[in-house]
């Protein structure tokens, strides 16, 4: 069975709709094909027609009006790192860049680590990324992310450039992020972390730690992320 058709049908529907608003086919303000439409061109039901609506009424893409349809809504302002959806569905690739700062690399866990690993996990090692993000070509997020080296086939040699990381793990190795656990408190930028986020040194910025948990038992993605809140707030659902 190819990767492509174990994908649920309405997350089919969902990437191709959400691909057309980001490349700008559905403009701001206008509407969506009807559930009719959309069940007659994909062939699908109107339950995962639905779905796949819903998913990006959540997500911040569009919006539903009475007697009108599903229409286009430019992502809103406050970003969406709490989101299980990751933030390039949040935000909106046409808004967000990411500049890799450390290209993905086979290494040892760090010792010690924020979150318990399970022996599966412990026994691999970890894939270790570092990321710098952008919304409107500004530095929000300065991300650090040890990802379990368990099946992941040839992604050391993958290109992140400008993609989402959640998408990458979804399309080629059918990993799906499902909920997590994160901490959450406000710190003083290091000179790093200012020179990073374009920030004074010792000026606020909000530190996560987050485990996000997948459809593989045992693998969890681990993040730790700068945020500068100056201009952006956050929201999302987990």
């Amino acid at each position: 069975m190819s990767i492509n058709n174990k994908i649920p049908q309405y997350k089919k529907l969902y990437e191709t709709l959400r691909r057309h608003i980001i490349s700008g086919i559905y403009e701001e303000g206008s509407l969506l094909p009807s559930e009719n439409e959309l069940c007659a061109v994909h062939g699908v039901t109107r339950p995962t027609v639905r779905h796949a609506l819903e998913t990006l009424v959540q997500e911040g893409f569009i919006y539903k009006k009475q007697g009108k349809g599903s229409i286009v809504q430019k992502p809103p302002q406050d970003i969406g790192i709490l989101s299980i959806s990751g933030t390039s569905s949040a935000i909106g690739k046409q808004y967000l860049q990411t500049q890799i700062l450390q290209k993905p690399k086979i290494t040892a866990w760090p010792d010690p680590f924020s979150f318990e690993l399970s022996e599966a996990e412990k026994d691999f090692g970890c894939v270790y990324i570092e990321r710098l993000r952008f919304v409107n070509e500004q530095p929000i997020f300065y991300d650090i992310n040890h990802i379990p080296n368990i099946r992941l086939s040839r992604f050391t040699s993958r290109t992140l450039e400008n993609k989402s990381l959640f998408e990458v793990l979804r399309n080629n190795y059918q990993i799906e992020v499902k909920g997590g656990e994160q901490k959450l408190k406000a710190i003083r930028a290091t000179a790093k972390i200012g020179k990073l986020l374009k920030l004074e040194e010792g000026a606020p910025v909000l530190y996560m730690e987050r485990k996000l948990n997948t459809n593989r038992e045992g693998f969890h993605i681990y993040s730790t992320i700068f945020f500068n809140s100056e201009k952006h707030t956050i929201f999302g659902h987990f």
